[in-house]
């Protein structure tokens, strides 16, 4: 097998490229959308939970619904890769052992800090410190899934 380097101002070059601007354009208004919506708010999840208000149940429900809706357009064919490719999702055993232990997991963090991974970040870009807490937090139990993982149902 023949390794070949490639020069670091090419690497460079491919790094900036524009796809990866492309990227980071989408997230920031990603993350000015949610700043708006009020995603990141603590009191609208406050309001989920206690059933005040539909706010995130919509948000939510719409998530789910797109998903839904996107997984099958990559299933069909119809939405591919950046290179045209197609995106090919391999089927996974239908085990719910593991889905409850991670959602419970995952719901529980979700409930304490009022956020989760996406929103942390957003947060955090938005000037809100404390979402720094929340990402060394949820980095500490990533690395905790890393050393627990071949014990824990998959």
């Amino acid at each position: 097998m023949k390794v070949t380097h490639k020069p670091a101002a090419e690497q460079k070059k491919k790094v900036l490229s524009p796809q990866l601007l492309s990227f980071f354009v989408v997230g920031i208004a990603f993350g000015i959308i949610m700043v708006q919506a009020e995603i990141i708010s603590w009191f609208r999840i406050f309001e989920m939970f206690h059933f005040y208000s539909f706010h995130m149940y919509g948000v939510i429900g719409t998530a789910v619904v797109l998903g839904i809706v996107i997984h099958w357009l990559i299933r069909k064919g119809i939405i591919r890769n950046v290179r045209g490719e197609r995106i090919v999702v391999p089927p996974k055993a239908p085990t719910y052992k593991r889905y409850l232990l991670g959602g419970t997991v995952f719901g529980l963090g979700w409930a304490l800090t009022g956020a989760c991974p996406g929103p942390m970040f957003i947060g955090l870009g938005a000037g809100f410190l404390h979402f720094a807490l929340m990402i060394g937090a949820a980095v500490l139990g990533t690395m905790a899934y890393g050393f627990l993982h071949k014990k824990l149902p998959h």
